[in-house]
């Protein structure tokens, strides 16, 4: 019966369930791209963990990394293993945004890691490589190099593969198997290889060292003693480094929680609206059957379903759209192929994040329907029959 109430005005009822698609869609755009730009800003923080990140003065370091500034001599190593509390300290040598010439175009969301060959584990932790891979040669002549697995399905990349990076052939000898965001768009190089191919003037630079604390109570007083006793540098902890960022994805959230917010108002307004409209339209039919003994609770019942209806029937068309619109938006923005988030699209619009999303519409429009639907149950029967009749 709600269906066929609803078919009756079939334009009416077509316009209120695209105004709910068109808001969703914006809700799961928007929704889904901030949300996975948080993800990715918060996975950074899993990096280094404990640790001291050390980089050139009038850096800006997201979480992690640097990714603007300076670079430090190489032989600021020294200096840090004098310090006290400094158990270990590891050079790295970081770029954002490379260029895979005639192979790999320009991704934002790339990155390029120099580390030493023994101390790949504090980068990657246990992270494995896939079958026939292996990690680079501590021979910086070899040129060989670690891609992550993004790169590799987007440029059919595998072992024994060659890429050009600045005018230098390297061999890919091992592909990454791991689903975190910066690993996975990563190509991990021996220092040395990484400071000849990017810095060919300055082969014993780096941009940022990564320190171990001989106790991580002692990490803030370890920062403390660097900056102190070396001169040009910022020691931040894990605690600075979130710090820094935490004010833009706090402004992030609260702006995305208002756009949803003043969505999900105005879908509110359109499904009373048209509720309105209907009940307006149905004052005759519902009387008639209060006079034939309909309860009044089956009116209100009826009322509510209708409008529940419009927003499910809205809600899953806006995530559907939503959906595809948000893979088309992060292709657009990362220059990688529409395929590969079409093979795993809920890694970018998760299934919580789209069972959120209809419930929240479904609520909605039911909460839109309470007003039309307690003012139609209350309606005098006997005055709207003889009104109608």
């Amino acid at each position: 019966m709600c269906l066929r109430n609803l078919l009756r005005r079939r334009l009416r009822t077509s316009l209120c369930i695209l105004g709910i698609t068109l808001a969703t869609i914006f809700i799961v755009t928007i929704g889904a791209t901030t949300s996975r730009y948080t993800s990715v800003i918060r996975e950074m923080n899993i990096f280094f963990s404990g640790d001291i990140v050390v980089v050139a003065q009038g850096s800006i370091v997201v979480q992690a990394f640097p990714i603007s500034g300076g670079n430090l001599p190489e032989d600021t190593i020294d200096e840090m293993k004098e310090i006290e509390g400094v158990r270990t300290a590891v050079p790295m040598l970081v770029f954002f945004g490379y260029k895979l010439e005639g192979v790999i175009q320009p991704v934002p969301a790339n990155i390029s890691i120099g580390i030493p060959p023994e101390s790949w584990a504090i980068l990657v932790g246990s992270t494995p490589l896939k079958p026939d891979g292996r990690w680079p040669s501590a021979n910086s002549s070899a040129k060989e190099v670690v891609v992550g697995p993004s790169l590799a399905d987007q440029y059919n990349l595998a072992v024994s593969s060659t890429i050009r990076i600045q005018n230098n052939d390297l061999m890919v000898v091992g592909i990454l198997d791991t689903p975190s965001a910066i690993l996975t768009r990563a190509i991990i190089i021996p220092l040395r290889v990484a400071q000849h191919v990017y810095l060919p003037t300055h082969p014993s630079w780096i941009n940022m060292i990564v320190v171990e604390p001989e106790d991580e109570s002692m990490e803030k007083e370890v920062a403390e003693n660097i900056e102190t006793n070396i001169g040009g540098v910022e020691a931040l902890t894990a605690d600075e480094r979130n710090e820094i960022i935490a004010p833009l994805l706090s402004d992030i959230e609260m702006w995305n929680l208002g756009i949803r917010g003043m969505l999900f108002f105005l879908s509110m307004i359109l499904v009373t609206t048209v509720a309105v409209m209907n009940i307006s339209e149905r004052r005759r039919d519902f009387a008639t059957l209060g006079a034939i003994g309909a309860p009044r609770s089956f009116i209100f019942r009826l009322v509510i379903t209708e409008t529940t209806l419009i927003g499910l029937f809205g809600g899953l068309l806006g995530i559907l759209v939503g959906t595809v619109a948000t893979l088309l938006l992060a292709s657009l923005y990362t220059n990688i192929p529409l395929t590969l988030f079409f093979q795993s699209p809920f890694d970018i619009v998760s299934p919580v994040f789209m069972a959120e999303v209809l419930t929240s519409t479904v609520v909605v429009s039911c909460a839109a329907g309470l007003v039309p639907a307690v003012n139609a149950m209350r309606a005098n029967i006997s005055e709207v029959l003889r009104s109608e009749y």
